[in-house]
């Protein structure tokens, strides 16, 4: 199979590689997809360029997420599985061969019906992103009638998070730079969003919401938006972060948080409860079910023009999530 592949970290235009490795064979309790689509996310490129990341295995083949359809499965796998369009995530997560591929064989449980109105490049933008947004919303319950605060709604995980709060019955604002991004999260339901650049940001969003204050925030920079945090948030309300990419060691206003019970957790995919992932994925297909969807692909770009994929993320500033294509 043509693949993607480093055998050591740093910059993508010097360790990225092109070219053919073993195809994967679906081993029990595995499927084997060929690909048609694979996401790029800020962590894949995290992993590739070593920040915070070692070297997980001699020959890496990158990427968590893709969308293609299922070619064989394993022992052990109900056969209908054969020939359907699936999307799925964790593909290179705590092993080494991930989408960046034509195959690749993977856990079932990593795996979920794509619908035929969405496309295998929308597909691929589920993964981590949707996933994300879902457990940071809906992890802890219903929202239902909650006032729920996105930031960085136009972001990858912050416009579904913004769908998806609207969907679950939340009343959604959100933060986002003015102009296409503030459209964006005003078409994907939020009521009002405003710029974190405003000084007086958190002012606007207390009066937005009749000084009660925000009941959950999905959070894309907890130490960077947290000073505004905990000025909006609402007694008994939590702070549900992802990425904190303004500030990695805040320093916490203990008092402030305290008196207003706050509830906080920092997250990564990957490490949830599995159980909690399953009920992401059900979400995640209960969601897509109820109607069209906005999805945000940036590209895709050809497998052979994947430095330039890496090379976008890490530049910032997208609107949505760059994905590749992996056959030719």
């Amino acid at each position: 199979m043509r693949a993607l592949w480093y055998t050591r970290t740093g910059p993508a235009a010097e360790v990225l590689c092109l070219g053919e490795q073993p195809d994967p064979v679906a081993a029990p309790g595995q499927v084997l997809v060929r690909l048609h689509a694979s996401g790029v996310n800020p962590a894949d490129c995290n992993r590739r360029s070593g920040r915070g990341y070692t070297m997980e295995a001699p020959l890496v083949i990158p990427h968590s997420d893709g969308a293609g359809v299922v070619e064989a499965v394993g022992e052990g796998v109900d056969r209908t599985w054969t020939g359907r369009r699936v999307w799925l995530y964790n593909g290179q997560r705590g092993r080494p061969l991930g989408t960046g591929a034509e195959l690749i064989a993977l856990d079932v449980g990593l795996v979920t019906a794509l619908p035929d109105e969405v496309s295998f490049a929308e597909g691929a933008c589920l993964g981590i992103p949707g996933l994300t947004a879902w457990c940071a919303l809906l992890g802890d319950g219903d929202i239902r009638g909650q006032r729920v605060l996105v930031t960085g709604g136009a972001g990858a995980v912050g416009h579904y998070a913004v769908q998806m709060a609207a969907w679950a019955g939340a009343q959604v604002f959100a933060t986002a730079s003015p102009g296409v991004k503030t459209e964006q999260c005003l078409a994907g339901g939020a009521r009002q969003v405003f710029d974190r650049a405003d000084p007086d940001c958190a002012e606007r969003i207390l009066e937005a919401t009749g000084g009660q204050g925000i009941d959950r925030i999905v959070e894309v920079d907890f130490g960077g938006n947290l000073a505004t945090s905990a000025k909006v948030l609402a007694v008994n309300g939590a702070i549900s972060s992802y990425a904190s990419r303004g500030k990695e060691r805040p320093e916490l206003p203990y008092s402030e948080l305290a008196r207003k019970c706050a509830r906080m957790q920092a997250f990564y995919l990957p490490s949830l409860p599995l159980a909690l992932r399953q009920r992401a994925q059900a979400g995640m297909a209960e969601w897509l079910s109820g109607g069209p969807r906005m999805h945000r692909v940036v590209g895709p770009y050809p497998l052979d023009q994947a430095v330039a994929a890496h090379q976008a993320v890490e530049r910032g500033g997208k609107l949505g999530t760059v994905v590749v294509v992996p056959l030719q």
